[in-house]
């Protein structure tokens, strides 16, 4: 390998280490709120650590509230890599769906399976982490609380139905655009090959026309 091909590689040598070495960001994403009766629901709840240098640990708590009750119930808590479900209404029907093989958690979700109308209502989420400086310790706590819908099946909101009509006239536009270049690339290529064909038929006569007055020439000299 030439000393140009190995300065060429370099630079990509070293994006390949950062990127090695880069993790990937975390960004705080509102739950989804409507379930479908019958179906599997994903409880969102992210709280991202803000020193990212910093070691730490996380616990979270799961609360519920439902359409006829007044006060929130903790049913469900997951921390060192232990879940436990607290409500029997939820038992055998919830798993964890968050941080995977670490205590630092950042990702609450949890997965609910087998979703009844009786499960809609108001969640709430609650971070419990303990940030390890080098002499001391100290604890953050966040919630995030949403309600969710149970329907019976899903249904599609306006910006949803218009952005999937947009699409459609987006890609039918792209398709009359491009027979009508089409079209226009073919009359200019066409057009260009008469062009053509006329100035050669033009060479060919003025050709003809010179070679006939030349013959003309040598018989008068004759």
């Amino acid at each position: 390998m030439s000393a140009v091909q190995e300065l060429l590689l370099l630079p990509l040598a070293l994006l390949v280490l950062q990127a090695s070495l880069c993790h990937g960001a975390c960004v705080e994403v509102d739950s989804d709120t409507e379930a479908v009766a019958d179906g599997g629901f994903k409880l969102g709840c992210i709280s991202c650590k803000m020193r990212g240098e910093v070691r730490a640990t996380a616990s979270v708590k799961w609360y519920f509230k439902a359409l006829d009750e007044a006060n929130f119930t903790e049913f469900y808590n997951y921390g060192k890599y232990n879940d436990n479900i607290i409500d029997p209404r939820f038992t055998g029907r919830l798993f964890w769906n968050g941080s995977k093989q670490t205590e630092d958690l950042q990702d609450g979700s949890i997965f609910i399976i087998n979703v009844t109308f009786n499960d809609s209502g108001t969640y709430m989420c609650k971070f419990s982490r303990t940030l390890n400086y080098s002499n001391f310790q100290f604890i953050t706590n966040s919630n995030k609380t949403f309600f969710m819908k149970v329907v019976p099946q899903i249904t599609r909101g306006l910006a949803s139905i218009l952005s999937e009509v947009m699409m459609y006239v987006t890609i039918i536009g792209l398709q009359v655009w491009l027979v009508v270049e089409m079209i226009y690339c073919y009359r200019k290529i066409s057009a260009a090959g008469e062009e053509a064909l006329r100035e050669s038929a033009a060479e060919y006569l003025a050709i003809a026309s010179e070679s006939k007055d030349n013959c003309a020439g040598v018989q008068v000299a004759e």
